[in-house]
């Protein structure tokens, strides 16, 4: 038997589980519609502005910035498994990384891409 047998199995079961409910939601849900649920919707208030004015550049600096040190933190995990057996070598290695890091933190900080205005 393939050893891969088994993923493709899992991957069947799951196409069918979606197409399942979808099909119940689309012959079983509720389909009165009215100008309420044809609103847009944010946050519980009714839209102001229009929707094509430029947003401000800081929006995507800090999304990009969450996403580099998020996706950079990933490593700790994997790291504190093994931190027994690694022994002071990756423990100075993890020291390097988040040196690293901090380092980036302290430039993104002096350069003001935390200040929101």
């Amino acid at each position: 038997m393939n050893p891969y047998i088994s993923v493709l199995i899992l991957f069947a079961f799951a196409a069918v589980a979606v197409s399942a409910m979808i099909a119940l939601a689309a012959f079983l849900g509720p389909k009165k519609i009215t100008p309420v649920k044809l609103d847009p919707f944010e946050c519980g208030m009714p839209p102001s502005g229009l929707s094509r004015e430029p947003f401000s550049v800081k929006f995507y600096i800090v999304g990009l910035l969450f996403i580099l040190f998020d996706i950079e933190l990933v490593f700790l995990f994997p790291w504190a498994v093994l931190f027994k057996s690694l022994g002071w070598y990756g423990f100075a290695e993890m020291a390097v990384f988040l040196g690293v890091l901090v380092l980036g933190l302290i430039y993104v900080w002096k350069k003001g891409a935390l200040e929101w205005d």
